[in-house]
């Protein structure tokens, strides 16, 4: 069969599933061809910058106008009415990957973002049964309205609670599969802390907080560390900047009340987060799915309006995870919570709710609907 795996750049989650799924399904069939593909690779340049930098911007300097669109758009009526504008739409401003669906003529088209739909949706509306299996894979903990699309043939989503959406928005039960959001085959694997620790240059007599600032080094780093400069409790901090090479530097750059580790964009993150015995971090969906696999409980601290917001109250609700709203308030919530018996319980919610296998079970699931 020929494969084809479909994405975009907005923020970094939607790669690194697409990442995962390409390496699970190569190695589950490995004869199968099997193609990744980021839509704005194939787009102007203008464009790129306009769709994956304005996204960040957005998010980073008004984040209500991100919640307004956010919540106006999670409407499926809403969206079904404007639905023919936003798929010709989308097939228009993508005609390479549309020539590429022509040429490749894939087999299975798996999505690990909404853009593709809509251009698979513009397609089937003119090609009919001419079509490949659409396999729409939710990489947050609830489907947001624009994942749903008429085209898609299976969901694959991160728990019951993001099926149970999907039905009550009348997308039948069994084009729905509870499979986990989909993360590096890494993760799943044995890790040997001890050998991290040593190697990384931390001690093996203090607890270890992990701060993460995301692929593009996002959030307030700066006023995090400051904060946990006033927790007297001992403990040792390993932050991960990103891809932010200058607030890597300032960071770097000034004296810490506790050994601090200051790293830029890493790829051994299974190993660090190995080490950690609480995480800060904004609850993307691929962060989380990768610490819950992990079983190690997650600190979070402002989120993203939107999609994090519901991923926070996933993680909150299901207990493998505590929250503040003001980095004040850290000092305070970290200085109890470490050493606590409800910082054991958390791990204990988080590997509970671990899917380390998803991108696989993902990929099982897709066989299992193809079988006649």
């Amino acid at each position: 069969m020929r494969i084809l795996i479909a994405t975009v750049t907005a923020g970094g989650g939607h790669l690194q599933a697409a990442a995962a799924l390409e390496e699970a399904w190569t190695s589950v069939h490995p004869s199968d061809e099997v193609k990744r593909v980021d839509l704005l690779d194939l787009v102007p340049k203008l464009q790129r910058k306009v769709y994956a930098e304005g996204y960040v911007k957005l998010i980073a300097h008004a984040p209500e106008l991100y919640e307004l669109f956010f919540n106006r758009t999670d409407n499926p009526k809403r969206l079904r009415e404007l639905g023919t504008f936003r798929r010709r739409f989308a097939e228009h401003t993508n005609r390479k990957f549309v020539r590429l669906l022509k040429q490749f003529a894939p087999d299975v088209v798996l999505c690990t973002h909404f853009l593709p739909l809509e251009v698979l949706g513009a397609l089937k509306s003119r090609r009919g049964a001419d079509h490949p299996f659409v396999v729409c894979v939710v990489t947050d903990f609830e489907a947001h309205a624009l994942w749903m699309e008429p085209v898609v043939d299976l969901y694959c989503v991160a728990a019951e609670e993001t099926k149970a959406r999907l039905i009550a928005r009348q997308v039948e039960s069994g084009r729905v599969a509870v499979t986990g959001i989909p993360i590096a085959e890494r993760f799943s694997g044995p890790i040997d802390a001890a050998a991290v620790r040593r190697r990384s240059g931390l001690r093996d007599d203090l607890p270890t907080i992990l701060v993460l600032g995301g692929g593009f080094g996002m959030g307030p780093l700066a006023g995090i560390l400051e904060s946990l400069d006033r927790v007297e409790r001992e403990f040792q901090i390993v932050v991960v900047a990103g891809r932010n090479v200058a607030l890597r530097r300032e960071l770097a750059a000034l004296d810490r009340h506790h050994p601090t580790r200051v790293l830029g964009f890493v790829s051994n993150m299974h190993e660090i987060m190995s080490v950690a015995d609480l995480t800060i971090t904004k609850p993307g969906g691929l962060t989380t799915a990768e610490a819950l696999a992990l079983g190690k409980p997650l600190f979070i601290l402002n989120p993203i309006p939107g999609q994090e917001t519901a991923n926070s109250d996933f993680l909150l609700e299901r207990g493998a995870a505590a929250k503040a709203n003001r980095v004040e308030d850290l000092p305070f919530r970290i200085d109890r919570l470490l050493g606590s018996s409800r910082l054991h319980e958390m791990a204990a919610s988080a590997r509970a709710l671990g899917r380390p296998g998803a991108a696989r079970a993902i990929c099982a699931a897709v066989n299992d609907s193809l079988r006649p």
